[in-house]
């Protein structure tokens, strides 16, 4: 069995003594960054940090993966659970958030702690899922509502699962009438994408169909062993879609925009969500403004094809689900920062962009190329 992927898991820092070592950090950073690593959970795995331009202090991988003494500085509107996760639990490991789906998270491990990470808090203070009772419960209540259609695996990652622990937790989801689809949400692909081995993409045909959702904010992420993956998965009838978080000195460019949706669609890969960035404590150096963040959606539909063209989208702070960041659901108040947001479930909230560290300032968007899509 191919275990290449695990060994390229543990061989990454995953603490300030192995970041040191592995040079991406001097002795002085890591002194500084002690009290981050103390708070929230780090890890990197092998394959992500050798992404990483050791000499460059802006490279965007460096700035998702390694810790920044700016994530203990922590504004009034950040809050530990943005898209009110608790408000929806359900039994263990499951959220249900929308009638007809659900999230089901079996692991809170992941390849890589993004440091923006909406859950970072739930992976810190969160205890591990027991994969006994607690999956089992998560069964009954999944064979007891019927109008839930479609599970969402999510996490942490779940392609951290041993094979033969998601390959029974696929037969179980199967073996309900009602649940038509899955979907898997990982960020694999691209910090570890020598996860996908022959078996796992065996395992995923067999129960096909099921969605990838790829999560990829930058095309550095897109190394040849992903495209490789991609190109067997596709093979295997998986559908291939991707997410990316829109953040500060990472993506927030049209040209690199426009890069990484272009390269995702040639891969076979439709760009999927482009989400606003969740108030999540110490987040605000990532933050980019909704006027800044529209203005791009409309540059962008001016340069590449509407097929390579993601939605651009925010979650409800609190739970009340997402809406079209460039919609009705999403209007200016009086006050410049403050917005009006209508969820799809009808809650209205005032967002405050003010107490998020974001200066209140206004981007007009550049006329709109005329051409063809």
């Amino acid at each position: 069995m191919n275990t290449r992927w695990q060994e390229d898991l543990v061989s990454g820092p995953h603490d300030l003594d192995t970041l040191l070592a592995s040079g991406a950090i001097s002795p002085e950073d890591a002194t500084a960054l002690r009290p981050v690593l103390d708070q929230y959970e780090f890890g990197i795995s092998a394959h992500y940090l050798s992404l990483m331009d050791p000499d460059d202090p802006k490279c965007p991988i460096r700035l998702q993966a390694i810790p920044d003494i700016r994530e203990l500085h922590a504004h009034s509107g950040e809050v530990s659970d943005p898209i009110g996760d608790a408000r929806h639990a359900a039994p263990p490991l499951l959220v249900h958030r929308y009638p007809d789906r659900v999230l089901l998270m079996p692991t809170l491990r992941c390849p890589l702690y993004c440091r923006f990470c909406f859950r970072k808090v739930l992976l810190t203070e969160g205890p591990a899922p027991r994969l006994g009772a607690e999956m089992d419960k998560a069964m009954t209540y999944l064979g007891d509502h019927p109008a839930i259609h479609e599970v969402i695996l999510s996490g942490g990652d779940p392609l951290l699962l041993s094979d033969s622990r998601l390959q029974h937790i696929l037969e179980r989801i199967g073996a309900i009438p009602h649940i038509r689809r899955v979907r898997i949400h990982s960020r694999v692909p691209a910090t570890l994408p020598h996860r996908f081995t022959a078996e796992l993409i065996s395992l995923l045909e067999r129960h096909a169909p099921i969605t990838l959702v790829n999560h990829v904010n930058h095309p550095r992420e897109i190394a040849e062993r992903t495209r490789e993956a991609w190109k067997a998965l596709r093979h295997a009838g998986v559908l291939l879609l991707s997410q990316s978080v829109l953040m500060r000195g990472i993506n927030d460019s049209p040209e690199v925009l426009t890069e990484l949706f272009e390269t995702l669609i040639d891969e076979g890969v439709k760009p999927y969500y482009l989400h606003h960035l969740d108030p999540t404590v110490g987040t605000s150096h990532f933050r980019v403004s909704l006027d800044e963040g529209r203005a791009l959606m409309a540059k962008l539909r001016g340069r590449i094809s509407g097929t390579a063209l993601p939605a651009y989208v925010m979650e409800l702070p609190g739970g009340g689900g997402k809406v079209q960041v460039d919609s009705s659901a999403v209007t200016r108040s009086s006050r410049e920062g403050l917005w009006h947001l209508t969820g799809p479930f009808g809650d209205e909230i005032l967002y405050d962009e003010t107490l998020l560290g974001i200066e209140p300032r206004r981007t007009t968007p550049s006329t709109a190329f005329n051409g063809s899509r």
